[in-house]
């Protein structure tokens, strides 16, 4: 697989706490520099960022990230105020504690309360796989599918591991064909990002492949890190 093939899948990825808007900035001069299919950034920078980008690549946030035990009123709240400075893509994290209490049916109301405002807008759901059972992965894939998702996505990156290749391909015999996989957490060479697309992601959140290709000399790209997701 040709390597603008798998940076073309990739959420080029930029969510440290300690984000400045300079590291904002050359994650979308990067991202467009090697035609990502998005960047996935802070909330409280999408305003200013799409302003920047000037269409060039796909603004991407995330909603109750990274613990996603916020209220659905809050992720609700949090995704129209997302899409009102400019964004197109939601990366949303479900709350574990419903999921391991067996509330599947509050989670599937809450998914389909943001899609129901992100309307036309993708939206990934992040399921945080290295906190679940294979059982739990499974049920998760039914719901994402039920509730009409776009995306289901492995990790937010924050918690103790990221996505793996067995996950993915649990997620490829258990989701609705409508449903798409995002693979993120981890990703650190160009040989697993495209073993990740083979086993069926469509989509990878991370920051080393830019970084990696630029390291390399690649189309004579120079330039800072953009963080370890």
């Amino acid at each position: 697989m040709e390597r603008k093939q798998i940076m073309q899948a990739v959420d080029h990825t930029q969510l440290a706490q300690t984000a400045r808007w300079e590291d904002i900035r050359q994650l979308c001069d990067d991202a467009i520099a090697y035609q990502t299919a998005s960047v996935c950034i802070p909330p409280s920078y999408v305003a200013r960022a799409k302003e920047y980008v000037k269409g060039r690549t796909a603004v991407c946030t995330v909603i109750g990230f990274p613990n996603g035990y916020n209220t659905t009123a809050a992720k609700v709240f949090e995704t129209e105020d997302a899409l009102e400075n400019g964004a197109d893509e939601i990366d949303m994290v479900i709350n574990l504690g419903d999921l391991k209490d067996g509330n599947d049916q509050k989670i599937l109301e809450e998914i389909r309360s943001v899609k129901a405002v992100c309307a036309d807008h993708i939206l990934k759901v992040i399921i945080e796989t290295c906190l679940l059972t294979d059982e739990e992965k499974v049920r998760m894939c039914r719901i994402v599918t039920e509730a009409g998702a776009d995306f289901i996505k492995t990790s937010t990156g924050f918690s103790k591991g990221g996505a793996t290749f067995e996950d993915v391909k649990l997620f490829a015999a258990n989701v609705g064909p409508e449903v798409k996989i995002k693979a993120a957490g981890g990703i650190s060479s160009f040989a697993d990002a495209e073993e990740f697309i083979r086993l069926g992601a469509s989509r990878l959140g991370t920051s080393r492949l830019v970084r990696l290709a630029k390291q390399e000399g690649q189309d004579g790209q120079k330039g800072t890190d953009t963080g370890s997701y």
